[in-house]
């Protein structure tokens, strides 16, 4: 995400609890990174444009973090939650059998905050004046081994692993390269939700 906000801000600034996670992050002149909680940050109050929260606003405390918001943001800012939930695809077969695994193999080792992204964050609060925004989507194109690789970052997944150890893949693996033959590729579609407010 700060990748694609540098070339419209002098600064940006990337956040998150795991530094492994912001060692893949591209490096960029006028991006840098902190490891810290989004709930307690080290921005100085009232010094920030926006705010933008990626697959990530339903892993917070949400009281904590609205006031770190309301401490951190300048008036007039922008607050954007950004998500997504589960993909769909035209192709009819391979849908039913994503819709089947996500709900009934895996369906019980979600962790609960996934049922906010299920709610398309309509369950999530959101103290601030809120702002229309169009409809997006994230659309790709990808073969069955992409899709595997997908379904293979899943946290269920490793959950089920954990308590099974078993792969669960290793039962749908089969069926999605038979819908999906080599060299062929599968419309993916994420709908984006996005909740925008301003300070």
């Amino acid at each position: 995400m700060s990748e694609l906000l540098a070339p419209y801000f002098e600064q940006v600034t990337g956040t998150d609890i795991s530094a492994r996670q912001l060692a893949e992050a591209p490096a960029l002149p006028n991006v840098a990174y902190r490891v810290e909680q989004a709930e307690h940050s080290t921005f100085a109050d009232h010094s920030v444009d926006l705010i933008v929260v990626a697959q990530a606003i339903h892993w917070f405390q949400f009281d904590d973090f609205y006031a770190e918001v309301r401490r951190v943001l300048r008036p007039g800012g922008i607050l954007a939650l950004i998500g997504y939930p589960l993909f769909t695809t035209p192709n009819a077969a391979l849908n039913h059998l994503i819709q089947h695994f996500y709900t009934n193999i895996v369906g019980p080792y979600w962790d609960k905050e996934r049922r906010h992204l299920d709610a398309r964050y309509a369950t999530i609060p959101f103290p601030f004046q809120e702002i229309n925004f169009p409809e997006f989507q994230m659309q790709y194109c990808w073969t069955a081994g992409q899709l595997l690789g997908y379904l293979s970052t899943w946290s269920a997944v490793q959950h089920y692993i954990k308590a099974h150890g078993v792969d669960p893949i290793e039962g749908i693996s089969a069926e999605i390269r038979t819908l999906l033959p080599e060299a062929q590729t599968a419309e993916i579609n994420f709908e984006l939700l996005c909740r925008v407010g301003k300070m």
